[in-house]
Formats: C-alpha cells, sequence, structure tokens
C-alpha cells in the first residue's frame, strides 16, 4: 500500500495571497527576475492547479516565474522554504493547506516507518545501524515519498546537534556521516541487478543501475538538506534562511570566486554575449562613410536630369567582420577571471574575422594559436601554463614589462581596424604601470576597453594602478556576467 500523500495545512482566509507576494519577493531577491506580468500569472496559477498537489503547484509556478533551465536550483530552494509539506496526509473534506505553516520543529512528527525513536535506549550506534538498514531498503523501493518521510525522521534522530542559547539546531552532515549512504552502492547494485548468473555483470543493465542508484543518493542528500532547512526556517525565519541557503545565480557568480560547477554555465552565457559584442563593433563600422562612388549607375541616372548628377550612387560598402585584440592577464591572482576571459576570446574568434589572443604575467606571448575552433578551452589555459611564454622574471604581474614587450613583439598588432580588449585587474606589484604605451596602443586602436573584475571601490588601492589605467582608456568593472551584459549592452 503506498504512502497517504501529505498536505500542507487548512488556509487562512486571505493568506493565500500575502504568502504568494512573499514568495514571489524572495524569488526576485534571489536575482531571478520577475515582472508584474509573471506575478499576475503567478496568482493564476494558484486558480487552476490543486493546492493538495505539491508538485502541480511547484511545477506550475516554475512555467510563469523562470526563464531558463539555471535558475530552477534556486526557485526550488525558494519554493521548500515557502511552501512546505506538512506531515499530515491530504483531508479527503477537501480542506487546503497553509502554505505559511512550517510543520512545527518537526519533533513531534508521526513518522510512518517501523523505526526505534533513538531516545530511550541510549544506544545510537545500534539506531544508526538500524536506520541504515531501513535506508537500504527505501532506496531499492525507490518511493520518493516514503524516503522524505525518512529523511525527516533521520534529521530529527540522528542531525539534532547539541542545543545551543539560540535554540535547536540541525545538521545534514550529522546524518550523512552516521548512515554513510555512500557505503550502500555495492548492496543496491546487487538488490537492483539480483544472481550475476555465469556471465557475471557489466553492459547496459549495470549502466542503468548505477545511474539510478546516484540518482536515489542525490534525492536521499536533498530530501536532508531541505528538512534541515525547514527546521531552520520554523526557528529564524524563511528570510534569514533564504539569504545563506540558495546559491547565487551563474550570471552573479564573481569570475575571481567562480568554481568548477560555475563555469559550464557561465560557457553558456558567454556565447551569446560575444555575439551582441561583435554586432555592437561591427555597426559603428557600417555608420562609417559610404562605398566608393558607382561612376556608371550615377551618370546612368542623370540622364533623367538633363545630365545633372542630382542623385549619386555608391557601390554596396563590403562589411567585414571586425578584428580584435584580447589582452589578458593569466597570473594566478585572476586565475578564475582569465579562465573566463579565455572562455569569451574563444567566443569571440566565431564572430570576428582577426582574433589574436595575447597573454601576459610579466611578459606577454600569442596564444592565438591554441583557440583554434572547437578546442576545449581548459585543455587551451593548461597549454598556456606550460607552452606560452608568459613568464620573463619572478611570475608575479609586470603590466609595465608587459605591455613593453607586447608594443615592441607585435607592433602592428593594434591598427585602425582593431578594437583592443585588455582583461586583468590592474594589480602591478609596485611596478612601472607602462601607462606610455598604453596610451599609445589607445590611440591606434578603433576603440579600446579595459574590463577589470575588482570592485570600483579597490581601484588605486594598494598596489593597484586601474584608476590610473582608467585615464587612458575606458576601464570597466566586470565581476560577473551581469556586468558583462551591461557592458555588451551599453556599448
Amino acid at each position: 500500500m503506498s504512502a497517504p500523500v501529505p498536505a500542507p495545512s487548512p488556509v487562512a482566509p486571505g493568506g493565500l495571497a500575502g504568502h504568494l507576494d512573499g514568495f514571489v519577493r524572495a524569488v526576485r531577491d534571489a536575482g531571478i527576475p520577475v515582472g508584474i506580468s509573471q506575478a499576475v500569472d503567478a496568482a493564476e496559477i494558484l486558480t487552476v492547479v490543486d493546492l493538495l498537489q505539491r508538485e502541480q503547484l511547484r511545477h506550475g509556478l516554475a512555467a510563469v516565474l523562470l526563464q531558463r533551465a539555471s535558475q530552477r536550483p534556486a526557485y526550488d530552494v525558494l519554493f521548500d522554504l515557502w511552501w512546505p509539506l506538512s506531515d499530515r496526509p491530504a483531508d479527503p473534506s477537501g480542506d487546503a493547506a497553509d502554505p505559511s505553516d512550517e510543520g512545527g520543529s518537526g519533533d513531534d512528527d508521526a513518522s510512518t516507518l517501523d523505526l526505534p525513536d533513538g531516545h530511550g535506549d541510549g544506544d545510537e550506534r545500534d539506531l544508526a545501524e538500524r536506520m541504515r538498514a531501513e535506508l537500504a531498503r527505501l532506496l531499492l523501493d525507490g518511493d520518493d515519498e516514503r524516503l522524505r518521510r525518512f529523511a525527516r525522521q533521520a534529521v530529527d534522530q540522528l542531525g539534532r546537534a547539541p542545543a545551543s542559547p539560540s535554540g535547536q539546531a540541525y545538521f545534514g552532515y550529522r546524518v550523512m556521516r552516521a548512515l554513510s549512504p555512500d557505503t550502500l552502492v555495492a548492496r543496491l547494485l546487487a538488490g537492483l541487478l539480483g544472481d550475476p548468473g555465469e556471465g557475471g555483470r557489466g553492459g547496459l543493465a549495470e549502466q542503468v543501475a548505477r545511474q539510478t542508484v546516484r540518482e536515489r543518493l542525490a534525492a536521499f542528500r536533498a530530501a536532508v538538506d531541505a528538512e534541515v532547512r525547514r527546521r531552520a526556517a520554523a526557528e529564524r525565519g524563511r528570510e534569514r534562511v533564504a539569504k545563506s541557503a540558495v546559491r547565487p545565480l551563474a550570471e552573479q557568480v564573481d569570475f575571481l570566486r567562480a568554481q568548477q560547477s560555475d563555469l559550464a554555465e557561465l560557457r553558456r552565457a558567454v556565447a551569446p554575449l560575444a555575439r551582441r559584442l561583435a554586432v555592437k563593433l561591427s555597426a559603428r563600422r557600417r555608420m562609417g562613410r559610404e562605398g566608393r562612388l558607382d561612376f556608371r549607375k550615377t551618370v546612368r541616372a542623370s540622364l533623367g536630369t538633363g545630365g545633372v548628377p542630382v542623385v549619386t550612387h555608391h557601390r554596396p560598402r563590403k562589411v567585414h567582420k571586425p578584428e580584435l585584440v584580447v589582452l589578458c592577464d593569466v597570473s594566478g591572482s585572476v586565475a578564475g577571471f582569465s579562465h573566463f576571459t579565455l572562455m569569451l576570446t574563444q567566443a569571440l574568434r566565431e564572430h570576428f574575422s582577426g582574433v589574436r589572443a595575447f597573454a601576459f604575467v610579466d611578459a606577454t606571448d600569442e596564444v592565438t594559436r591554441f583557440f583554434r575552433p572547437g578546442a576545449d578551452v581548459a585543455g587551451a589555459v593548461a597549454r598556456i601554463g606550460r607552452e606560452a611564454d608568459v613568464v620573463a622574471f619572478d611570475g608575479h604581474s609586470d603590466y609595465g614589462n608587459a605591455l613593453e614587450v607586447f608594443a615592441d613583439r607585435w607592433p602592428t598588432a593594434v591598427g585602425p581596424k582593431t578594437s583592443l580588449l585588455v582583461l586583468g585587474d590592474g594589480r602591478t606589484n609596485y611596478r612601472q604601470p607602462g601607462l606610455p604605451v598604453l596610451a599609445d596602443l589607445v590611440r591606434r586602436a578603433r576603440s579600446a576597453h579595459w574590463l577589470n573584475p575588482e570592485p570600483r571601490r579597490l581601484w588605486g588601492s594598494g598596489d593597484s594602478a586601474a584608476d590610473r589605467y582608467g585615464e587612458v582608456i575606458d576601464m570597466v568593472e566586470c565581476r560577473n556576467a551581469l556586468q558583462l551584459t551591461d557592458f555588451v549592452t551599453t556599448l
């Protein structure tokens, strides 16, 4: 017999609209753009879905509030905080649920599992072993609802920390340490695959079983984390918990602090931005003078006006893809930013006729050869570290020497058709900044911009020469993909 479907507790009259408004505000505060029309659509969703079916509500609100799949993890965390499940099954009488009810602290949960309470026998190790056996059985069954209820009881009995002055605290890592679900993989595979027989295991069946085990273990971890957040929200309030529980969206992550998990999403965000940047730069060229005079068409047209060339005709002006030179700081202090900028360089190559990439630390080397079409950015970064001649002395940033090396070795790289893009934090380690060399490059280029990953308030502090560089080149704060979008939009 399947477990009863849990439902929220009865809604207070007039409370649902205010609760929805708080949820929409929380989604907006998390960085997900939600306009008035979307908020109105969210209110409409409440009238067309069954409020006793929580997953219907989750997917219905997501359909009108979200624009990209990358926003879903933050949305799910907020949804679990604002629309927590009650421990009571749905009332057949049709009473709706109060989404503002946190369900209490959870200490009095009415569990449907046959497990010891863990508070009378004093044997925590024995309790953990019996709960571990129950977890293995639930993972084999694949019943998501019973697994969620088990996670709630596990947090109550194994995740409780000693009481603090601020109240009872619960931690997911205590549950994971006690149950060690990752060590159950072999037992779960044996249960899913059965007797291997003479042929042994392997092939597609084992791959499917392993993927199933990974998904169910991930679902259990997510259920434990959600339950810990629910209890914390009941203790400290949703808003405070949401600020620490919701991870920033990929476009809000600072390039200098980007993790490996953020790079894939950043790579998807960079491609359309590179295309828009190319369009902006090429549009400037198209707005220049017209093509050369078409003498034959002009004379032919003048026959209708008595030989007077009232209207002149010009040959169509051939629009070339813009040329770009990228100077990228790849020193250790901006490692995360340099990875992003090299991704940008790779994407820009698809839209510029001549992209030349140069990397520098205290010397400069051309790295265009590492960014052929289809090249892996991570591999290109690794090759730059091994093969590029970017270190001349001690391996610390020296913008002055790097700019001089660039100007001496590639004197014709920057010309009247070239857009110059410098990417770095402008920290010179108190060495000469090379301002005259940079000013000459800017003067020769068609356009020049500097993207700086540091906050504007830090420009000029310590060994930063960003404020001085800003006097000769357009210095733009670019700490995340959101600011890069603003730069491209306003260019």
